[in-house]
């Protein structure tokens, strides 16, 4: 067999091996008996947007809707969070009527990138799918460059059914029902 497959399998391997860890994780993380009230008020993400507790992550760009800061476990140099303001567990809550505020959160990254002299085409811009979730609220993710990403980071952000990348997830909220 040679390198490039044996290299091929490897990647495959790991990729199913990290799937697995996160089903395990979020199976596990779901059968909390937890209402979804003391969920939204025990959300640190909703904490850092609303600036309750302890010292929040230095926000970056901060409008009326959603704020962008950097991610706490970087897959890269530049990886930023934007988070809306409102709690939404993830893409999956959202129906037509939130398209504007995806739209505006996507923008609002690509803008930061550029002010940063990132060229945003080249970022990988997007949202994991539940359960392939590690936090239960709603948040856009801004990686550049893609280049220094491990390869289990590459697995968990490439478009699949558990990443979509946020043209993909502004197409499927156009064809959703309010």
């Amino acid at each position: 067999m040679c390198e490039s497959n044996m290299k091929r399998k490897r990647l495959y391997i790991a990729g199913l091996a990290g799937l697995g860890l996160i089903v395990l994780v979020s199976i596990y993380k779901s059968g909390s008996n937890r209402s979804s009230v003391s969920v939204i008020r025990d959300c640190f993400f909703c904490d850092f947007a609303h600036h309750r507790k302890g010292p929040p992550p230095v926000l970056e760009v901060e409008t009326d809707e959603y704020v962008i800061f950097k991610d706490k476990y970087p897959a890269a140099k530049h990886h930023y969070l934007a988070i809306p303001k409102e709690h939404f567990d993830s893409l999956k809550a959202l129906n037509r009527s939130h398209l504007g505020l995806v739209q505006r959160m996507e923008a609002g990254m690509m803008e930061f990138f550029r002010s940063k002299n990132i060229d945003p085409t080249k970022a990988v811009i997007g949202f994991h799918l539940p359960p392939f979730i590690s936090v239960r609220h709603l948040h856009l993710h801004g990686i550049y460059p893609p280049s220094d990403m491990g390869i289990g980071n590459q697995i968990s952000f490439m478009s699949s059914f558990w990443f979509k990348k946020s043209e993909d997830a502004i197409r499927e909220l156009e064809g959703r029902e309010l």
